[in-house]
């Protein structure tokens, strides 16, 4: 078994995106197959190399390898052979028709009340019509002759699938200038590095009819090589995800504080009856199957992703999060904050609540009773008993209970209306910052 995730570096990878290749990667690694990373880079108006280095990046963060590794720009002279064959079989033909002269046509058979296909009218010139155009300076584009009738396969995840080839314009393979499109360059490279297995987006299935063809022009048998089309993600409210997808790169989760194994998780489960977990990809293969994916397309809702995300947190270990801590906090602060934390940067606004310097905000009608909390402040040394000693006090002092006791020291300690038990929190401030955020008598 051999899969791969082909990915353009045209942009930075998005969860739609990460959802192909983790699902490409668990069938490969549950399988005992390889997993290739391919890039489709042949664009080169829009590729990029900071896009493809980002790409590596990305995918390594996400905890996926890949067995092997080439880009499509280092493949031309195959791409130039195979069409050489499709010609020479006369599945490849030249055309010269501009875009205008194309849309002219189309509108004329939609008028006529016909579906706007191409007619195939490069076909009609004569080899002396060929010439003349050459000889006036045209270049042709290349389309590939479809054969006619259906292309039928029994889909990984959609079951039993068929494209009609008549109802599809003979498809552009070679651009004017000699550069190879994604339609055939993704057959060519999936018939010579053997890939037994595409899983990709459910917006492919009209691609893998022609892609089918194209295949068995090249001589390929089409039944050693299988296709799982995932449904598209949609957003929380059923829509499609696409016009929300920047927000939503695997850069800005990252830097956002989303973590890697919250993703793998949420997306792994996405489509299926499964609850998420976070998982690390290897946590996740045993329970990863293609026949467990919904024909239907799943909500990507980030609310449910960013509560794995809190779920992972509160139980990390103080070991693992060290490293993305401020300097200088310990364990007792990761365990005293890590249970109120959706992402792990927030870390960085607790640390300077307890080490150091807030502006408290103006409390209200509070001066009597912060300054009487002031005059009840406990002698150091502090623990967690020294919290509910304090408040026993003042409540003792002042008899408030409840909310009117806890919140206005909340306010004054902390600057937030909520947060971290303060029973953990104030031995971590310390009794000289507490003194300097209590208004005096």
């Amino acid at each position: 078994m051999k899969l791969r995730f082909a990915p353009s570096p045209t942009g930075h990878l998005h969860v739609g995106n990460a959802r192909v290749a983790l699902a490409n990667w668990l069938v490969a690694r549950r399988q005992g197959g390889a997993f290739l990373l391919r890039l489709d880079d042949t664009d080169t108006q829009r590729s990029r190399p900071e896009y493809a280095q980002a790409i590596e990046e990305d995918l390594r963060w996400l905890g996926l390898d890949w067995d092997g590794m080439f880009r499509q720009s280092d493949r031309l002279d195959r791409y130039a052979a195979a069409a050489e064959t499709l010609k020479k079989s006369g599945r490849l033909y030249p055309c010269f028709e501009t875009e205008e002269e194309l849309n002219y046509k189309r509108e004329q058979q939609r008028k006529q009340g016909r579906p706007p296909l191409y007619d195939r009218g490069a076909l009609k010139m004569t080899p002396e019509q060929f010439q003349r155009a050459l000889d006036n300076g045209k270049s042709p584009y290349w389309r590939f002759r479809l054969s006619g009738g259906h292309a039928s396969w029994q889909d990984g995840v959609l079951g039993e699938r068929s494209v009609k080839l008549t109802a599809i314009s003979d498809p552009v393979l070679v651009r004017a200038d000699g550069s190879p499109l994604y339609t055939f360059t993704s057959v060519v490279d999936d018939l010579e590095t053997d890939i037994t297995h595409v899983v990709r987006g459910e917006d492919h299935v009209t691609n893998t009819g022609v892609q089918l063809d194209i295949f068995a022009a090249l001589g390929g048998n089409s039944g050693s090589i299988r296709f799982a089309h995932l449904p598209l993600l949609t957003d929380s409210d059923g829509g499609p995800l696409s016009k929300r997808i920047g927000s939503l790169s695997l850069r800005q989760l990252r830097r956002d504080g989303v973590e890697a194994a919250a993703i793998t998780g949420y997306l792994a489960a996405l489509g299926t009856s499964r609850d998420p977990l976070p998982g690390r990809p290897a946590e996740l293969v045993e329970g990863f199957s293609l026949n467990s994916v919904s024909h239907s397309s799943p909500r990507f809702d980030l609310r449910q992703m960013l509560a794995l995300n809190r779920r992972l947190l509160h139980e990390m270990p103080f070991e693992a999060a060290q490293p993305h801590l401020p300097a200088g906090a310990d364990a007792p602060f990761w365990e005293a904050v890590r249970g109120n934390l959706d992402l792990l940067p927030e870390a960085k606004h607790w640390w300077e609540v307890v080490a150091g310097r807030i502006a408290p905000p103006e409390i209200e009608g509070e001066g009597e009773f912060l300054r009487a909390a002031r005059e009840s402040l406990p002698a150091e040394p502090w623990d967690e008993a020294t919290w509910n000693a304090w408040t026993d006090a003042l409540k003792s002092r002042t008899g408030r209970k409840g909310k009117a006791l806890f919140l206005p020291l909340r306010l004054a300690l902390t600057g937030e209306d909520h947060g971290p038990d303060l029973k953990a929190l104030l031995p971590l401030i310390g009794r000289e910052r507490v003194l300097e955020r209590l208004p005096r008598g």
